[in-house]
């Protein structure tokens, strides 16, 4: 195992319904990075990129590692596809060898929120990730509709509200902004 770099690593939650919850994550992994922290963040619903965070992630291999789960296209909540759930659980299993493995500062689970709130991962396996995280470990999750038990487990919860959003002008995702 590596010397860590942390005195004490905590739990933060990014949710809510606004934007900028994986943005807040990876803006903290570029600052944890630009100090010399190794950080991994494993994407939960995101099987359609690359997104331009993937594009820079190489660019800071070795220290920064992005790895996508999901199938392109959209889950349908409450009543995923098998496929769904499969890769949630690649996800899931992902997230625990990083978490144990000793390897990183910083871990991210990106949307891990809303794949529980989906119904694609139990609870209780992501308060598992939490309690066997190790001590100098930054665990970092975000999505919408963080659940209770997770919220009372962190550390930090920053909730994201959305007061006026141009999508509802019509304005589709724009490269390099919102993918």
């Amino acid at each position: 195992m590596r010397q860590p770099k942390l005195p004490q690593g905590m739990v933060q939650v990014y949710t809510g319904n606004g934007k900028g919850k994986t943005t807040a994550a990876l803006g903290l992994a570029m600052r944890a990075a630009g100090r010399g922290l190794k950080i991994h963040v494993i994407q939960f619903m995101k099987g359609a990129g690359p997104y331009g965070e993937h594009i820079a992630a190489e660019r800071l291999f070795p220290r920064m590692q992005i790895t996508p789960t999901g199938r392109a296209g959209w889950v349908t909540k409450g009543a995923p596809e098998p496929e769904d759930l499969t890769e949630a659980a690649m996800g899931l299993e992902t997230a625990r060898r990083s978490i144990l493995s000793g390897g990183y500062d910083m871990i991210i689970l990106d949307e891990i929120n809303g794949a529980v709130d989906f119904g694609l991962l139990e609870v209780e396996e992501v308060l598992r990730l939490i309690e066997e995280r190790p001590w100098h470990l930054e665990l970092v999750l975000t999505g919408r509709n963080v659940h209770e038990k997770i919220a009372e487990a962190a550390d930090l919860v920053s909730e994201i509200q959305e007061r006026k959003h141009y999508f509802r002008r019509g304005v589709p995702a724009r490269v390099g902004i919102e993918n």
